[in-house]
């Protein structure tokens, strides 16, 4: 479990560790508006995150914008099946734009002022343009058509920052790098509209890394393995969606920022 023993907080000094130690917490209790604050915090502190502090603030903000995405999700569906309620559902679905816009701009301007620029590991690096590009990407989904446009334009010149950089610092098989390749890939299908460059990067980064599995750890093995699968799940579906000149359903390829 992440939560520290006793002994643990017994050793604890320093605001840095506090805020880490409170982020777990927020955590435990599924307050993950707080966890985003005191990961924010020790992360504008002047010392890297490891990977696992990394992770915690990859979740923090993830969770905390992703019940607001389903409720903003739940208007759009309910304004068409409603018509007769369409204005309220207008109004309410505003708030949601505008708490998405808070949370969306918050974690970015994190990314751009202390996060990225103050990294040194190869890992880290990609990690955040990753987080980068799926925040810009996560902006777009609620934008007017202008904004939207602008939104997706950052979002993808992060996604290839970030994969020209892991296709440099990191292995073909490196858990990072795939869910980099798996998130640009359902960038390009679901809000691009371009499945036939989805499926080029998702068919490119399997044949990549089936080969290069061999050369990692076990538990590296397992993670790039479950990423693997998402890639060939939704490759499958791209497929299958373009020899029957469909949309394919929504496949969000976001879940392997937990990883």
């Amino acid at each position: 479990p992440r939560f520290p023993s006793i002994d643990l907080f017994a050793a604890m000094s320093g605001t840095r560790d506090e805020n880490i130690f409170m982020a777990r917490l927020a955590e435990q209790a599924e307050r993950y508006d707080d966890m985003c604050e005191y990961m924010k915090r020790a992360a504008m502190m002047g010392i890297e995150l490891d990977l696992e502090e990394r992770n915690l603030l990859s979740v923090a903000f993830k969770n905390s914008l992703g019940s607001v995405r389903q409720a903003w999700r739940v208007t759009v569906s309910d304004e068409q099946r409603l018509p007769h309620a369409a204005q309220w559902i207008r109004d309410y679905r505003a708030r949601l734009e505008a708490e998405l816009d808070s949370k969306c701009t918050e974690i970015l301007a994190a990314l751009d002022t202390h996060l990225i620029p103050k990294t040194t590991d190869d890992e880290a690096k990609v990690f955040f343009m990753k987080m980068k590009g799926d925040y810009h990407r996560y902006h777009a989904e609620f934008q007017n058509e202008g904004g939207r446009a602008e939104a997706a334009g950052k979002a993808q010149a992060a996604y290839k920052d970030a994969l020209a950089q892991a296709e440099t610092l990191l292995g073909p098989a490196h858990p990072m790098r795939l869910g980099l390749a798996l998130n640009y890939s359902v960038f390009f299908n679901e809000v691009l509209g371009q499945t036939q460059e989805a499926v080029q990067l998702a068919r490119g980064t399997l044949e990549a890394a089936t080969g290069a599995l061999e050369g990692l750890d076990p538990e590296r093995q397992r993670e790039s393995a479950q990423i693997m699968q998402l890639l060939s799940d939704n490759l499958q579906l791209w497929t299958s969606a373009a020899a029957a000149d469909g949309k394919a359903p929504e496949l969000d390829g976001t879940a392997v920022e937990d990883l």
